[in-house]
């Protein structure tokens, strides 16, 4: 039963930590289908967990009213964009649509971001007209979360370098770059914008070396932790291609943040309640609209 989960992430939390943690999922699609048989329960064993707020950014105009509904009735954050990998599918005036749903909701205090917008190069046979939308529709997102004062929350997979090009000609305020893998330099490059790096499942895997060394070695102040779920799922929920096939199924959870803050605080010789702390205060400077609804 949904009592017996909840029972249970509470043990699990008093048992391996001395304090109950305050714990921000930045990164999450709650809204996704994957959820439509649980939601509920899936939200009330993240909070038995210690995850205090969780970020729901928006991937399309249909998702928009979605995310907020939870927000306002669960005391959530949202953010509103068009994602990526949903820029051809848009109608024409996707951007004037935008447009018009952030300025109506700008005050609204569960929008903290304008996402989850960027650039994703990764899909085959992405041609040249489609990467310049992308471009396009990137542009005008960070250009309108410039206009209505919010952070951005960033997708980039094989643009990172493009992505920060149009970062540097844009006057966004900050905000995370989400499910960062990239490089050192690539790193320093979003800090130095003044942007915090998204760490999540990924950061779990033994074989993800270059990122590990990463969560190791950047400052505390460089980091938030994230979900993404249902998706980015960690080690310990990872099932093979031939598992998959076989019927398991790889979904990822809100409440797997205190694992994943585990796994981070071993890898930088920390305790998990400071990872908690240090990456609270971090999704708060990175969102600042987060400090009314933690």
């Amino acid at each position: 039963s949904c009592c017996e989960d909840v029972v249970e992430c509470r043990k699990y939390a008093r048992r391996t930590f001395l304090a109950p943690m305050n714990l921000i999922d930045t990164h999450c699609h709650l809204d996704a289908a994957e959820f439509d048989p649980d939601r509920l329960r899936v939200r009330e064993r993240a909070r038995a967990a210690g995850v205090e707020c969780v970020v729901l950014p928006a991937v399309d105009l249909a998702s928009f009213d979605p995310v907020q509904a939870w927000a306002h009735t669960h005391g959530d954050a949202y953010a509103w964009g068009i994602h990526p990998l949903y820029v051809l599918r848009a109608p024409e005036d996707v951007m004037d649509r935008v447009a018009a749903a952030l300025d109506q909701a700008r005050h609204d205090p569960h929008l903290v971001a304008v996402g989850e917008i960027g650039l994703d190069f990764f899909v085959p046979c992405l041609d040249a007209a489609a990467q310049a939308r992308q471009e396009a529709l990137c542009a005008a997102q960070l250009a309108m979360a410039a206009e209505v004062d919010l952070p951005v929350i960033l997708h980039s997979r094989r643009a990172v370098d493009r992505l920060l090009a149009l970062l540097r000609r844009s006057k966004v305020r900050a905000g995370i770059a989400h499910a960062f893998n990239g490089s050192d330099q690539q790193a320093h490059a979003f800090l130095d914008l003044g942007f915090k790096l998204g760490f999540g499942g990924a950061m779990t895997f033994e074989r993800a070396l270059q990122l590990r060394r990463l969560a190791r070695s950047l400052p505390d102040n460089a980091f938030v932790l994230e979900t993404d779920a249902p998706d980015m799922v960690p080690q310990w929920l990872y099932r093979t291609a031939a598992e998959r096939a076989a019927g398991a199924v790889m979904r990822n959870e809100p409440g797997e943040l205190l694992r994943i803050a585990t796994v981070l605080a071993e890898l930088r010789g920390s305790t998990v309640a400071e990872i908690a702390h240090i990456t609270q205060a971090n999704a708060l400077h990175a969102l600042p609209k987060l400090v009314g609804l933690t």
